[in-house]
């Protein structure tokens, strides 16, 4: 496991615990909403994110939609809409990791496979072109 992998598994991760518990005042969607901070960049099918912090979010929570859409902090600009897979949690996944990263070749951002809500046993898992 390559040290840049570990660093931005274990910020995600960190991040995550105070996002979880707070994205309850944040969103009324609070198990469909995720806020997600990166100490390094990150892919998403098409786009990159930049470090920062970004909403994760069921763009029609009402609906049995798997479109995720993925946001600015303050909602300012979308990164990315799109369809994903409806995928269930692999066994072993610790509850507290909402999200999954595959491997990039070197100097690329590594992707961003899956999102799994907080409390769901199933995620969301993006479709990447290859």
């Amino acid at each position: 496991m390559t040290r840049q992998f570990k660093t931005i598994t274990l910020s995600a991760v960190l991040v995550l615990v105070g996002g979880v518990a707070s994205t309850g005042a944040w969103s009324s969607n609070a198990g469909r909403t995720t806020y997600m901070t990166f100490s390094e960049t990150v892919a998403l099918p098409g786009v990159n994110l930049a470090a920062g912090t970004y909403i994760f979010e069921i763009a029609n929570p009402n609906s049995g939609s798997n479109v995720v859409r993925v946001s600015s902090r303050d909602h300012s600009k979308v990164y990315l809409q799109a369809f994903t897979n409806s995928i269930q949690r692999p066994e072993g996944l610790a509850p507290d990791r909402v999200i999954t990263i595959g491997e990039a070749s070197r100097g690329a951002a590594p992707p961003i496979r899956a999102w799994f809500p907080a409390g769901d046993s199933s995620g969301h898992e993006f479709l990447y072109r290859h």
